[in-house]
């Protein structure tokens, strides 16, 4: 199966991102913008694993999820990836979520699966392009902005489905979770 590893934002996070970028969808229908209920931070992308390594991965991100507390978390500014996605970006313990992302790639190295050793770049995918379109004005119009403040408290193993979603996108389904380590996180306002 195709799988992930992410932290999913609370639904009110959700609900203000979708708000806010309303008027961009609007600027750009070309663009195939992401489905809201499937927003998340992906920590690392696995691609395929074989059913016989799951249980191995998950005693191992287990583990790694009760090594790291919880992380006082935004989203705000945005960027792109060359032409081809718009994305927005994470404010606050970033270098916690880096750490945590290493974890998770730990855990996956040491169960076999191989990972990019590319450096981790926190980000919320937005949409996505073939390459045409000039992201750069979108990327100037989410740059002031600045999302609710929220807790990330647990991460998640996450199936991708290719052209299972209902617009022929991938459907992403959670099958597994750990709860960060339950030391308290001090406050953080972005």
């Amino acid at each position: 199966m195709r799988l992930f590893v992410a932290l999913t934002p609370p639904d009110a996070v959700v609900e203000e991102l979708r708000a806010s970028t309303g008027a961009l969808r609007e600027l750009a229908p070309e663009l195939r913008w992401t489905r809201p209920e499937q927003w998340h931070l992906t920590l690392v992308f696995l691609g395929e694993v074989a059913d016989e390594v799951v249980d191995e991965l998950a005693r191992r991100l287990n583990r790694a999820a009760a090594r790291h507390p919880p992380l006082p978390l935004a989203f705000g500014g945005g960027g792109r990836f060359g032409h081809r996605v718009l994305w927005i970006g994470v404010q606050g313990n970033v270098d916690g979520l880096r750490r945590l992302a290493d974890s998770v790639r730990a855990a996956a190295r040491r169960s076999r699966l191989p990972v990019e050793q590319r450096p981790y770049h926190p980000h919320l995918t937005l949409a996505r392009s073939d390459g045409a379109a000039d992201l750069l004005p979108l990327v100037e119009r989410l740059a002031p902005w600045e999302g609710l403040a929220w807790v990330a408290t647990s991460l998640h193993l996450i199936r991708s489905r290719l052209g299972a979603g209902p617009d022929g996108s991938a459907l992403y389904e959670p099958i597994a979770g750990w709860p960060l380590a339950q030391r308290r996180c001090p406050a953080w306002r972005p």
